[in-house]
Protein backbone atom coordinates (compact mmCIF):
# COMPACT_ATOMS: atom_id res chain seq x y z
CA UNK A 1 0.00 0.00 0.00
CA UNK A 2 1.43 3.30 -1.08
CA UNK A 3 1.88 5.75 2.01
CA UNK A 4 2.46 8.47 0.00
CA UNK A 5 1.45 11.84 1.66
CA UNK A 6 -0.95 14.04 -0.60
CA UNK A 7 0.14 17.52 -0.12
CA UNK A 8 -1.89 18.77 -3.33
CA UNK A 9 -4.73 21.24 -4.09
CA UNK A 10 -6.65 18.25 -4.83
CA UNK A 11 -7.05 15.40 -4.58
CA UNK A 12 -6.40 14.95 -0.49
CA UNK A 13 -6.27 12.84 2.36
CA UNK A 14 -9.50 10.84 3.05
CA UNK A 15 -10.23 10.51 6.71
CA UNK A 16 -10.28 6.27 7.14
CA UNK A 17 -14.41 6.96 8.41
CA UNK A 18 -14.58 8.61 4.92
CA UNK A 19 -13.68 5.59 3.27
CA UNK A 20 -14.99 3.23 5.75
CA UNK A 21 -18.43 4.55 4.67
CA UNK A 22 -17.93 3.56 0.96
CA UNK A 23 -17.58 0.03 1.49
CA UNK A 24 -21.26 0.08 2.76
CA UNK A 25 -23.29 -2.23 0.46
CA UNK A 26 -25.07 -0.34 -2.54
CA UNK A 27 -28.51 0.35 -2.71
CA UNK A 28 -31.18 0.95 -5.36
CA UNK A 29 -30.28 4.65 -6.61
CA UNK A 30 -34.64 5.09 -7.23
CA UNK A 31 -35.35 3.61 -3.96
CA UNK A 32 -36.70 5.21 -0.57
CA UNK A 33 -33.46 4.03 1.15
CA UNK A 34 -31.04 6.12 -1.21
CA UNK A 35 -33.94 9.10 -1.39
CA UNK A 36 -32.82 9.91 2.39
CA UNK A 37 -29.31 9.64 1.92
CA UNK A 38 -29.40 12.49 -1.17
CA UNK A 39 -31.68 14.72 0.45
CA UNK A 40 -29.33 14.45 3.50
CA UNK A 41 -26.52 14.63 1.60
CA UNK A 42 -27.91 18.31 0.10
CA UNK A 43 -29.22 19.38 2.91
CA UNK A 44 -25.80 19.36 4.60
CA UNK A 45 -24.28 20.53 1.09
CA UNK A 46 -26.50 23.83 1.35
CA UNK A 47 -25.52 24.29 4.79
CA UNK A 48 -21.97 24.45 3.53
CA UNK A 49 -22.70 26.61 1.05
CA UNK A 50 -24.50 28.86 4.09
CA UNK A 51 -27.29 28.95 1.44
CA UNK A 52 -31.16 28.66 1.87
CA UNK A 53 -31.62 27.59 -1.46
CA UNK A 54 -31.73 23.59 -2.47
CA UNK A 55 -28.12 22.09 -3.39
CA UNK A 56 -27.72 19.44 -5.82
CA UNK A 57 -25.25 16.64 -5.96
CA UNK A 58 -23.75 15.79 -9.76
CA UNK A 59 -21.79 12.62 -10.31
CA UNK A 60 -18.87 14.35 -12.12
CA UNK A 61 -15.66 16.66 -11.37
CA UNK A 62 -16.12 20.24 -10.16
CA UNK A 63 -16.01 20.84 -14.53
CA UNK A 64 -19.00 19.70 -14.66
CA UNK A 65 -20.51 21.78 -12.34
CA UNK A 66 -18.70 25.18 -13.87
CA UNK A 67 -20.32 23.33 -17.28
CA UNK A 68 -23.66 23.17 -15.66
CA UNK A 69 -23.34 26.86 -14.23
CA UNK A 70 -22.74 28.41 -17.17
CA UNK A 71 -24.90 26.57 -19.97
CA UNK A 72 -28.05 26.54 -17.95
CA UNK A 73 -28.12 30.46 -17.52
CA UNK A 74 -27.12 31.70 -20.68
CA UNK A 75 -26.90 30.99 -24.76
CA UNK A 76 -25.69 31.77 -27.81
CA UNK A 77 -25.44 35.31 -28.75
CA UNK A 78 -25.63 36.33 -24.68
CA UNK A 79 -22.47 37.58 -23.08
CA UNK A 80 -20.66 37.14 -19.67
CA UNK A 81 -17.66 38.61 -18.03
CA UNK A 82 -15.40 35.98 -17.43
CA UNK A 83 -12.63 36.93 -14.73
CA UNK A 84 -9.27 35.14 -15.84
CA UNK A 85 -6.43 35.07 -13.68
CA UNK A 86 -5.34 31.53 -13.90
CA UNK A 87 -6.11 28.30 -15.41
CA UNK A 88 -9.74 27.98 -13.87
CA UNK A 89 -10.41 31.40 -14.85
CA UNK A 90 -9.54 30.25 -17.86
CA UNK A 91 -11.59 27.08 -17.93
CA UNK A 92 -14.77 29.22 -17.43
CA UNK A 93 -14.36 30.93 -20.31
CA UNK A 94 -13.67 28.59 -22.30
CA UNK A 95 -16.56 26.01 -20.89
CA UNK A 96 -18.92 29.26 -22.17
CA UNK A 97 -17.29 29.68 -25.62
CA UNK A 98 -17.44 25.94 -26.17
CA UNK A 99 -21.54 26.84 -25.76
CA UNK A 100 -21.52 29.58 -28.32
CA UNK A 101 -21.80 32.51 -25.45
CA UNK A 102 -19.95 35.59 -26.18
CA UNK A 103 -17.29 36.10 -23.56
CA UNK A 104 -15.53 39.17 -22.27
CA UNK A 105 -12.22 38.64 -20.30
CA UNK A 106 -11.15 40.76 -17.43
CA UNK A 107 -7.17 39.40 -17.46
CA UNK A 108 -5.72 39.79 -13.95
CA UNK A 109 -1.98 39.36 -13.49
CA UNK A 110 -1.57 35.35 -12.44
CA UNK A 111 -0.39 35.77 -8.80
CA UNK A 112 -3.17 39.13 -7.88
CA UNK A 113 -6.13 39.02 -7.32
CA UNK A 114 -9.23 41.25 -9.44
CA UNK A 115 -10.23 44.20 -7.59
CA UNK A 116 -14.43 44.71 -6.97
CA UNK A 117 -13.64 48.03 -8.78
CA UNK A 118 -12.27 46.38 -11.98
CA UNK A 119 -15.25 44.17 -12.26
CA UNK A 120 -17.53 47.44 -11.58
CA UNK A 121 -15.95 49.09 -14.75
CA UNK A 122 -16.35 46.46 -16.80
CA UNK A 123 -20.39 45.97 -16.03
CA UNK A 124 -20.65 49.91 -16.10
CA UNK A 125 -19.09 49.54 -19.68
CA UNK A 126 -21.63 46.72 -21.42
CA UNK A 127 -25.18 46.35 -19.64
CA UNK A 128 -25.55 43.59 -22.15
CA UNK A 129 -23.46 41.17 -19.43
CA UNK A 130 -25.87 38.52 -18.42
CA UNK A 131 -23.21 36.88 -15.59
CA UNK A 132 -19.76 37.37 -14.07
CA UNK A 133 -17.91 34.29 -13.32
CA UNK A 134 -14.89 34.33 -11.25
CA UNK A 135 -12.95 31.47 -9.26
CA UNK A 136 -12.99 31.80 -5.28
CA UNK A 137 -9.65 30.24 -4.91
CA UNK A 138 -7.43 29.45 -8.11
CA UNK A 139 -5.08 26.57 -7.30
CA UNK A 140 -3.05 27.79 -10.18
CA UNK A 141 -1.60 30.46 -8.34
CA UNK A 142 -2.42 30.64 -5.10
CA UNK A 143 -4.68 33.45 -5.02
CA UNK A 144 -8.08 34.21 -3.52
CA UNK A 145 -10.51 36.71 -5.21
CA UNK A 146 -12.56 39.06 -3.16
CA UNK A 147 -15.87 37.23 -3.50
CA UNK A 148 -17.50 38.70 -0.63
CA UNK A 149 -16.82 42.87 -1.72
CA UNK A 150 -17.24 41.74 -5.06
CA UNK A 151 -20.55 40.46 -4.21
CA UNK A 152 -21.08 43.58 -3.03
CA UNK A 153 -20.72 45.38 -6.62
CA UNK A 154 -22.63 43.02 -8.09
CA UNK A 155 -25.67 43.85 -5.96
CA UNK A 156 -26.13 47.04 -7.87
CA UNK A 157 -26.47 45.25 -11.73
CA UNK A 158 -28.45 42.68 -13.12
CA UNK A 159 -25.76 40.14 -13.98
CA UNK A 160 -25.71 37.08 -12.10
CA UNK A 161 -22.74 36.53 -9.92
CA UNK A 162 -21.68 32.78 -10.92
CA UNK A 163 -18.42 31.95 -8.56
CA UNK A 164 -16.05 28.99 -8.21
CA UNK A 165 -15.55 27.63 -4.64
CA UNK A 166 -14.36 24.18 -5.84
CA UNK A 167 -11.04 24.39 -3.84
CA UNK A 168 -12.26 27.15 -1.32
CA UNK A 169 -15.61 25.62 0.36
CA UNK A 170 -15.08 24.26 3.66
CA UNK A 171 -11.27 25.87 3.52
CA UNK A 172 -12.17 29.88 3.57
CA UNK A 173 -15.32 32.07 4.38
CA UNK A 174 -18.23 31.18 2.15
CA UNK A 175 -21.65 32.81 2.32
CA UNK A 176 -23.10 32.02 -0.57
CA UNK A 177 -26.83 33.88 0.87
CA UNK A 178 -24.63 36.86 2.33
CA UNK A 179 -22.31 37.60 -0.78
CA UNK A 180 -25.48 37.54 -3.00
CA UNK A 181 -24.16 34.68 -5.19
CA UNK A 182 -26.41 33.69 -7.39
CA UNK A 183 -24.60 29.82 -8.61
CA UNK A 184 -21.84 28.79 -6.91
CA UNK A 185 -20.07 25.52 -7.43
CA UNK A 186 -17.47 22.98 -5.31
CA UNK A 187 -15.87 19.70 -6.11
CA UNK A 188 -15.56 17.01 -3.71
CA UNK A 189 -12.00 16.30 -3.33
CA UNK A 190 -10.17 19.10 -1.90
CA UNK A 191 -11.59 21.02 0.95
CA UNK A 192 -14.47 18.80 1.44
CA UNK A 193 -11.95 16.02 1.83
CA UNK A 194 -13.72 13.42 0.62
CA UNK A 195 -12.30 11.26 -2.63
CA UNK A 196 -12.91 12.79 -6.35
CA UNK A 197 -15.69 12.32 -8.48
CA UNK A 198 -18.71 14.64 -7.07
CA UNK A 199 -19.32 18.25 -7.51
CA UNK A 200 -22.54 20.44 -5.81
CA UNK A 201 -24.46 23.07 -7.28
CA UNK A 202 -26.82 25.80 -5.68
CA UNK A 203 -28.39 28.38 -7.69
CA UNK A 204 -30.71 31.41 -6.31
CA UNK A 205 -34.49 32.29 -7.51
CA UNK A 206 -33.00 34.40 -10.10
CA UNK A 207 -30.29 31.90 -10.95
CA UNK A 208 -33.77 29.65 -11.49
CA UNK A 209 -35.67 32.67 -13.61
CA UNK A 210 -32.44 32.85 -16.28
CA UNK A 211 -32.49 28.53 -16.09
CA UNK A 212 -36.14 28.69 -17.51
CA UNK A 213 -35.28 31.35 -19.58
CA UNK A 214 -32.86 29.58 -21.05
CA UNK A 215 -32.76 26.66 -23.94
CA UNK A 216 -29.73 25.09 -22.47
CA UNK A 217 -27.44 22.93 -24.89
CA UNK A 218 -26.73 20.01 -22.54
CA UNK A 219 -28.00 16.75 -21.40
CA UNK A 220 -26.14 15.41 -18.78
CA UNK A 221 -25.66 18.77 -16.64
CA UNK A 222 -29.53 20.01 -17.49
CA UNK A 223 -30.20 21.35 -14.42
CA UNK A 224 -34.33 21.12 -14.91
CA UNK A 225 -34.02 17.79 -15.09
CA UNK A 226 -32.59 18.03 -11.65
CA UNK A 227 -34.36 19.94 -9.83
CA UNK A 228 -37.19 18.00 -11.37
CA UNK A 229 -36.11 14.41 -10.18
CA UNK A 230 -35.08 16.50 -6.86
CA UNK A 231 -38.58 16.96 -6.32
CA UNK A 232 -39.63 13.47 -6.42
CA UNK A 233 -40.07 11.45 -3.57
CA UNK A 234 -38.22 9.73 -3.13
CA UNK A 235 -36.06 12.01 -4.29
CA UNK A 236 -33.29 11.35 -6.93
CA UNK A 237 -30.95 12.50 -9.29
CA UNK A 238 -31.97 12.53 -13.57
CA UNK A 239 -29.09 9.67 -14.27
CA UNK A 240 -27.45 6.78 -12.07
CA UNK A 241 -25.16 8.68 -8.92
CA UNK A 242 -21.99 7.32 -7.59
CA UNK A 243 -24.05 5.79 -5.12
CA UNK A 244 -20.96 4.83 -2.80
CA UNK A 245 -19.01 8.24 -3.52
CA UNK A 246 -22.16 10.07 -2.16
CA UNK A 247 -21.59 7.64 1.13
CA UNK A 248 -18.30 9.03 1.50
CA UNK A 249 -19.45 12.51 0.57
CA UNK A 250 -21.89 12.47 3.56
CA UNK A 251 -19.85 11.27 6.15
CA UNK A 252 -17.32 13.90 5.07
CA UNK A 253 -20.03 16.79 5.20
CA UNK A 254 -20.89 15.60 8.76
CA UNK A 255 -17.19 15.07 9.92
CA UNK A 256 -17.16 19.09 8.60
CA UNK A 257 -20.34 19.11 11.18
CA UNK A 258 -18.67 17.89 14.24
CA UNK A 259 -15.42 20.18 13.53
CA UNK A 260 -17.60 23.46 13.02
CA UNK A 261 -17.66 25.46 9.77
CA UNK A 262 -16.43 28.21 11.28
CA UNK A 263 -13.36 25.96 13.43
CA UNK A 264 -12.66 24.61 10.21
CA UNK A 265 -12.08 27.68 8.16
CA UNK A 266 -9.90 29.03 10.87
CA UNK A 267 -7.88 25.77 10.78
CA UNK A 268 -7.53 26.47 7.09
CA UNK A 269 -6.30 29.89 7.59
CA UNK A 270 -3.72 28.92 10.40
CA UNK A 271 -2.25 26.42 8.54
CA UNK A 272 -2.31 28.86 5.72
CA UNK A 273 -0.09 31.50 7.65
CA UNK A 274 1.99 28.74 8.82
CA UNK A 275 3.01 27.64 5.36
CA UNK A 276 3.65 31.27 4.44
CA UNK A 277 6.01 31.76 7.00
CA UNK A 278 7.63 28.25 6.55
CA UNK A 279 8.07 28.77 3.11
CA UNK A 280 9.96 32.44 4.01
CA UNK A 281 12.39 30.58 6.99
CA UNK A 282 13.60 28.46 3.89
CA UNK A 283 14.37 31.28 2.05
CA UNK A 284 11.88 30.59 -0.29
CA UNK A 285 9.52 33.38 -2.28
CA UNK A 286 6.12 32.94 -2.35
CA UNK A 287 4.27 33.57 -5.79
CA UNK A 288 1.16 35.21 -5.03
CA UNK A 289 0.87 38.55 -3.06
CA UNK A 290 0.45 37.75 1.12
CA UNK A 291 -2.53 40.66 0.80
CA UNK A 292 -4.71 37.89 -1.50
CA UNK A 293 -2.33 34.61 -0.84
CA UNK A 294 -5.28 31.55 -0.46
CA UNK A 295 -6.07 29.77 2.58
CA UNK A 296 -5.91 26.54 0.89
CA UNK A 297 -3.04 26.51 -1.30
CA UNK A 298 0.78 28.39 -1.51
CA UNK A 299 2.08 28.92 -4.51
CA UNK A 300 6.08 29.06 -4.19
CA UNK A 301 8.95 30.29 -6.87
CA UNK A 302 11.39 27.48 -7.80
CA UNK A 303 14.48 27.94 -6.16
CA UNK A 304 17.37 29.55 -8.50
CA UNK A 305 19.39 26.83 -10.05
CA UNK A 306 17.36 24.07 -8.89
CA UNK A 307 14.35 22.29 -11.22
CA UNK A 308 11.20 20.36 -10.40
CA UNK A 309 12.52 17.06 -10.37
CA UNK A 310 15.10 18.67 -7.58
CA UNK A 311 12.29 19.67 -5.45
CA UNK A 312 9.12 17.80 -6.25
CA UNK A 313 11.16 14.43 -7.58
CA UNK A 314 13.24 14.60 -4.35
CA UNK A 315 9.91 15.06 -1.77
CA UNK A 316 8.11 12.30 -3.48
CA UNK A 317 11.10 8.92 -4.28
CA UNK A 318 12.98 10.09 -1.22
CA UNK A 319 10.43 11.74 1.50
CA UNK A 320 7.39 10.27 0.15
CA UNK A 321 5.55 13.25 -0.06
CA UNK A 322 3.59 14.56 -3.47
CA UNK A 323 3.31 18.26 -4.01
CA UNK A 324 2.19 19.93 -7.23
CA UNK A 325 3.96 21.78 -9.96
CA UNK A 326 3.35 24.78 -11.86
CA UNK A 327 0.58 24.99 -14.96
CA UNK A 328 0.58 26.25 -17.96
CA UNK A 329 3.73 28.91 -18.72
CA UNK A 330 4.45 28.18 -14.61
CA UNK A 331 5.62 24.72 -15.11
CA UNK A 332 8.85 24.11 -13.62
CA UNK A 333 8.50 28.04 -12.62
CA UNK A 334 6.47 27.07 -9.18
CA UNK A 335 5.20 24.06 -6.61
CA UNK A 336 2.25 24.06 -4.83
CA UNK A 337 1.50 23.05 -1.23
CA UNK A 338 -2.09 22.01 -0.71
CA UNK A 339 -2.61 22.09 3.05
CA UNK A 340 -6.91 21.24 2.86
CA UNK A 341 -8.95 19.12 4.16
CA UNK A 342 -7.51 16.82 6.84
CA UNK A 343 -4.48 18.46 6.71
CA UNK A 344 -2.69 20.08 10.33
CA UNK A 345 0.17 20.61 11.69
CA UNK A 346 1.48 17.11 11.80
CA UNK A 347 1.17 16.80 8.05
CA UNK A 348 2.62 20.50 7.82
CA UNK A 349 5.67 19.64 10.01
CA UNK A 350 6.32 16.50 8.02
CA UNK A 351 6.25 18.65 4.62
CA UNK A 352 8.30 21.28 5.84
CA UNK A 353 10.44 19.17 7.45
CA UNK A 354 11.43 16.73 4.18
CA UNK A 355 11.57 20.06 2.04
CA UNK A 356 14.41 21.92 4.49
CA UNK A 357 16.23 18.64 4.11
CA UNK A 358 15.62 18.86 0.04
CA UNK A 359 16.77 22.23 0.12
CA UNK A 360 20.17 21.19 2.15
CA UNK A 361 20.74 18.18 -0.21
CA UNK A 362 20.22 19.92 -3.57
CA UNK A 363 22.98 22.43 -1.94
CA UNK A 364 21.20 25.32 -0.90
CA UNK A 365 22.84 26.81 2.12
CA UNK A 366 20.02 26.76 4.55
CA UNK A 367 19.46 25.72 8.02
CA UNK A 368 17.26 22.72 6.95
CA UNK A 369 14.76 22.87 10.19
CA UNK A 370 13.83 26.33 10.07
CA UNK A 371 10.94 25.83 7.97
CA UNK A 372 9.77 23.64 10.93
CA UNK A 373 10.66 25.98 13.64
CA UNK A 374 8.66 29.06 11.56
CA UNK A 375 5.80 26.74 11.50
CA UNK A 376 5.42 25.91 15.35
CA UNK A 377 6.08 29.33 16.15
CA UNK A 378 2.59 30.42 14.29
CA UNK A 379 1.23 27.06 15.68
CA UNK A 380 1.85 28.08 19.17
CA UNK A 381 1.00 31.27 19.08
CA UNK A 382 -2.58 29.97 17.67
Amino acid sequence: MDNTLLMLPGPVNVAPNVLAAMSKDIVNHRGDEFGVIYNETCERMSKVFKTNNQSYILTSSGTGAMEAAISNIAGPGEKILSVVGGKFGERFADIAKTHGIDVEELAVEWGTAVTPKAVETALEADENIKAVTVVHNETSTGVAAPIEEIGKVMKNYDALYVVDTVSSLGGDYVDVDKFGIDVCVTGSQKCLAAPPGLAAITLSDDAWKAVDETDAKTYYFNMKKYRDNGNKDPAQTPYTPSVSLIYGLKEALNDIEKEGLDNRVARHHLNAKASRSAVKALGLELFAEESCASSTVTAVKMPEGLSDSDVRGTMLNKYKIQLAGGQDHLKGNIFRIGHMGVVNYKELAMTFTALGMTLKECGKDIEPGAGVTALADVFLEG
